[in-house]
């Protein structure tokens, strides 16, 4: 009507650019909400980013990030951004193993289908198991947020050793035995038990910020959406429960009533803006080791490794990966006295007749 004006569009502040910060903008964005992206670093991505290292002479990621297939929040985003053939891996799910302790390799070879009758077979599963190993973790499919996996896990055999141990520490970066068995059995619920087209295992390709970063980014541009980078949000103004301005400590920026702010940010900087908020606070460490130098012809995109420092090899074109989760107790050794220790371990599980490089 004429002399009539429309009330301003809301809009949403996003602090933190890691990939939850990414995600949730970039939902807001393929709605058609204005979005302004708030980042304390110089650059996006968080945990899940790559840079250049001058040891190596290139580009690296922080970490090996794997996903497996069946992880539908990840196909969801990588979608909506555009991204859809950023992840490489094998055309059905297998995982390669090595026992550093007696050097017996093996590789785990599911079926597609829900029904696992891979377990039956003795040359797919893990050596030393029988099939019905593998039916006892189904309790965890429905266990209650207030039990722990070792109270619902009470045999620690071959499979609980050579892959289920490895297995949930990847995923929920604590040791299993004290780990809730709830979020095990949303893992499980999510892969192992959909069959192997849900746990195909995918890496990063050709870098952690070409698959899940630069993508978002581009896609935020597209749709008018504002990112600041190397701003850090200071404080947050409250009137009550509600959030009325947001300091930078360079500008003062107002939230209008129907705004909204999301904090995308690690639990300690969350605490910090927002008084009385319960956070958790008890972390663990997460060690990566990168070496400059091809892996052998034929060595897998992936080696699970028991019996070792290592816990995960990676192969890629240019370098040698490693990661190590739960790794509080290695995180602050030496660095060089760490590489050293990794690297044995590489060439037992690698067959490298080299010294270590760069």
């Amino acid at each position: 009507m004429p002399g009539v004006q429309s009330a301003p569009k809301a809009k949403v502040f996003v602090i933190g650019a890691g990939l939850a910060g990414l995600s949730a903008a970039t939902i807001l964005a393929a709605r058609g909400v204005a979005v302004t992206v708030i980042e304390a670093a110089g650059q996006a991505g968080g945990r899940c980013r790559s840079y250049f290292d001058a040891a190596i002479g290139g580009t690296i990621d922080n970490g090996n990030h794997l996903v497996l297939s069946g992880n539908r929040a990840v196909q969801d985003y990588r979608t909506r951004i555009g991204a859809q053939d950023a992840l490489a891996g094998p055309p059905r799910a297998e995982f390669a193993f090595i026992d550093l302790r007696d050097g017996e390799r093996w590789k785990l070879q599911p079926n597609e289908g829900r029904v696992p009758f891979w377990v039956a077979r003795k040359q797919r599963r893990v050596p030393g198991t029988s099939a019905g190993d593998y039916v006892k973790y189904a309790p965890l499919l429905w266990a209650d947020s207030k039990t722990r996996i070792g109270d619902v896990i009470k045999d620690r055999g071959a499979l609980w050793e050579r892959l289920m141990r490895p297995f949930l520490l990847a995923a929920l970066n604590t040791e299993p035995e004290e780990s809730s068995a709830a979020l095990a059995g949303a893992v499980l619920r999510e892969t192992l038990a959909k069959g192997g087209r849900f746990y195909r295992p995918r890496i990063a390709h050709p870098t952690l910020a070409a698959a899940f970063i630069d993508p978002a980014l581009s896609f935020l541009k597209s749709n008018n959406a504002s990112v600041q980078m190397a701003t850090r949000l200071r404080g947050l103004t409250f009137n009550g429960r509600e959030a009325m301005a947001l300091d930078t400590g360079e500008a003062t920026l107002p939230v209008a009533a129907g705004d909204v702010v999301v904090l995308a940010v690690p639990p300690w900087a969350a605490a910090d803006l927002v008084p009385g908020l319960t956070v958790p606070n008890d972390f663990r460490a997460i060690v990566n080791a990168h070496f400059k130098m091809a892996a052998p012809a034929g060595a897998p995109a992936m080696l699970g490794v028991i019996g070792g420092t290592a816990e995960w090899i990676f192969a890629f074109s240019d370098r040698i990966s490693v990661t190590v989760s739960g790794a509080d107790a290695i995180v602050d050794q030496d660095r060089e006295d760490l590489a050293i220790r990794i690297w044995a371990d590489v060439t037992k599980a690698l067959n490298i007749q080299a010294p270590m490089p760069a």
